[in-house]
């Protein structure tokens, strides 16, 4: 039987619309490191999705986490490189309901 884990939704507000698209040399460096830091969450199979988005709005990125424990989760994410310096705004939501595809094995 498979335990259901809580869904996060996390949505990383850029500095610009367009920082997708003109990120200087140094936000790409942090941009590396920021994918770096979720990295154990990929790996575990804990990240459902995890990348950027366009939209009429500009870019932004998103990501879906399952985890145990929802504060483990945000302090994590609070060591996130775009936080720490400043880069980006993450922010977290818990997913009431809903569907998640059973994970592939």
């Amino acid at each position: 039987m498979l335990r259901r884990m809580s869904a996060f939704v996390l949505r990383l507000i850029a500095p610009r619309p367009t920082f997708a698209f003109d990120m200087s040399e140094e936000e790409r460096e942090i941009m590396s490191r920021h994918a770096a830091h979720w990295q154990p969450y990929i790996e575990s199979g804990q990240m459902v999705f995890f990348g950027p988005v366009l939209d009429d709005t500009g870019s932004w990125g998103l990501a879906i986490v399952e985890v145990d424990e929802e504060e483990e989760l945000r302090t994590f994410a609070a060591e996130d490189p775009v936080v720490k310096t400043g880069t980006a705004e993450l922010c977290i939501g818990r997913m009431l309901q809903g569907f998640v595809r059973p994970r592939l094995s």
